[in-house]
């Protein structure tokens, strides 16, 4: 939580997260549930909590120090960090944190052997198979090998790891490339004698293909109830999914606009006839962005929705409360998620938003949390 001394509350449905694990843990069998980024913005130490409660054994964290920030909250499971070390700082926060470190550069291996102590560290490398960011490719295949079996006593290679690029997309012709690049890469690592897991499914990989599962999968926004999905024809893949970040700001006050009046900045929105608007407590300072001005994007109010008028501002935003029935000051407007035929979907949201459920969740969820857990 970063946006202080506002009225947003995101509430974070503890036991949504226990389910969307459950769930995806009966598709592959060995999930490292992704929490870098604070839990996709739902909160690391609580995320963490409920998982390793629902069996978790594992988790994977954006920088090193996120891992250590999961170490000191408790978590005694494995840690992997995704983006691996840059500097001593990150290099001592995975000593400290006993954290697996994923490794895409020679000069990490050599850092990392050197600061060995009697037992070597484990070590995942990551391979860029097709992403195009971080990771080794099929021509450091030899060298890897070489340095690996040079510093036996020093680093343990546990695990190889790729990230797949379309695994959300029907069309599987890329993901087809990516999983042989990937299988010859590990192919390689094993005939030059090299025992490791092998890990490549995302959360559209571990609902959609079972062949991107092997030893361990790495679900993300699934875990959180986005369905990677949504909009296409495997959409139903993921219907067992539950949102588990709802966020809602207080009504303000509520007046009549007469047709011909305006408002907010601009005056971009007049009334076409005699309206009813309800002003929120949420703007772009809050995370709802100003680019939902003029979109069609709605919010729940009262289990029905409102459309927003005019200009998303600093804190507040307008909507039309016309045919919602009687609304008073303090009511909450639901910005994400809420109840009844209402309910604003994370995907539905980033449409109007022009993004991605992903953002949606990391921004919104800079906003002070409230937990809720129907599971304990």
């Amino acid at each position: 939580m970063s946006i202080p001394h506002n009225k947003v509350r995101a509430r974070i449905d503890l036991d949504s997260i226990r389910h969307n694990y459950l769930f995806l843990r009966q598709h592959g069998g060995n999930p490292y549930p992704v929490i870098k980024a604070d839990a996709y913005g739902h909160g690391l130490e609580r995320v963490a909590a409920t998982l390793a409660e629902s069996g978790a054994k594992a988790a994977c964290v954006g920088s090193p120090a996120e891992a250590l920030a999961l170490r000191e909250s408790g978590w005694e499971g494995r840690i992997v960090a995704l983006l691996g070390p840059l500097d001593a700082e990150d290099y001592g926060c995975l000593a400290e944190a006993s954290a697996v470190a994923m490794i895409h550069r020679f000069d990490q291996l050599a850092a990392l052997a050197e600061r060995a102590g009697s037992k070597p560290l484990p070590v995942a490398l990551k391979f860029d198979t097709g992403m195009g960011r971080l990771g080794f490719g099929q021509k450091d295949l030899i060298k890897l090998a070489g340095v690996l079996a040079d510093n036996r006593s020093r680093l343990d290679l546990a695990m190889a790891v790729s990230h797949l690029a379309t695994a959300d997309d029907p069309d599987q012709a890329f993901l087809e490339q990516q999983m042989t690049r990937f299988a010859d890469a590990c192919a390689e690592l094993r005939r030059a004698g090299f025992v490791f897991e092998a890990s490549l499914g995302n959360s559209a990989g571990l609902l959609a293909r079972s062949d991107t599962r092997l030893d361990i999968q790495r679900p993300g926004i699934a875990l959180y109830g986005g369905n990677p999905f949504h909009g296409t024809s495997l959409e139903e893949l993921g219907s067992g999914l539950r949102q588990a970040m709802h966020v809602s700001a207080p009504v303000l006050q509520v007046h009549d606009l007469a047709k011909g009046e305006s408002v907010s900045y601009g005056r971009t929105f007049t009334a076409p006839t005699s309206m009813r608007v309800a002003i929120v407590a949420a703007g772009y300072a809050d995370a709802y962005s100003r680019v939902l001005s003029g979109r069609g994007a709605e919010v729940c109010l009262k289990g029905s929705r409102a459309r927003v008028l005019g200009r998303v501002c600093m804190q507040l935003t307008v909507v039309d409360a016309t045919r919602i029935g009687e609304v008073v000051p303090g009511e909450r407007a639901w910005l994400l998620g809420g109840e009844g035929e209402g309910f604003v979907p994370a995907n539905e949201l980033a449409g109007w938003w022009g993004t991605n459920s992903y953002e949606v969740f990391c921004v919104l969820g800079l906003n002070r949390r409230e937990y809720t857990d129907a599971g304990v």
